[in-house]
């Protein structure tokens, strides 16, 4: 079991209940995209304290990242951030009410450099917006379309007529090129 990360001081999820919204939450069978029936306010879970461990384990980007300033706080981004694959994905999950939010300044900026910084790692950033994916590269975006269930996100580096080039696309998990991702 890994530890909780730390909350940065200061910070906390006053004001905002995306996570009740935006991810799918397992333990309550509820879709990412819709509000969670024990949210009725949309400000304020209603079972705080026995809520799902699942839930008691969430802490978006915005709560754990100190170098995140008060612009990326969900209720005001309209974007939580995650991490996924133990730690080598970085998702934007984004309220499907404002599409267009990773767009805009400072959060796309912010993403293609983390984008950047993936690479060597062979990390992956990525914006969903309900089950539509979009991988941010340092050169470019690629829209994957929907992702289902039973497909995985690959990066891979391709030789180009100009050099080296790194490309996504999604795989479906009998892949063989998929072996060792989960």
């Amino acid at each position: 079991m890994s530890e909780a990360p730390s909350i940065v001081e200061g910070r906390s999820c006053e004001g905002c209940a995306m996570c009740c919204y935006l991810p799918e939450i397992k333990a309550l069978e509820k879709p990412g995209g819709t509000w969670c029936p024990h949210c009725p306010s949309k400000s304020r879970c209603a079972i705080h304290g026995t809520h799902p461990q699942e839930c008691q384990d969430f802490h978006c980007g915005y709560l754990t990242v100190a170098s995140l300033d008060e612009a990326w706080k969900p209720s005001k981004s309209k974007i939580i951030l995650t991490a996924e694959l133990d730690g080598q994905r970085m998702t934007a999950i984004v309220d499907p009410a404002r599409p267009d939010a990773w767009r805009k300044a400072p959060y796309y900026d912010q993403l293609k450099a983390w984008a950047e910084a993936a690479v060597p790692h062979n990390g992956q950033v990525v914006v969903r917006i309900g089950q539509r994916f979009t991988v941010i590269l340092p050169d470019r975006d690629i829209d994957l379309g929907e992702v289902g269930p039973d497909e995985v996100i690959v990066t891979e580096i391709t030789q180009s007529p100009t050099g080296k080039k790194l490309n996504a696309l999604k795989l479906q998990r009998s892949d063989p090129r998929t072996k060792g991702m989960t």
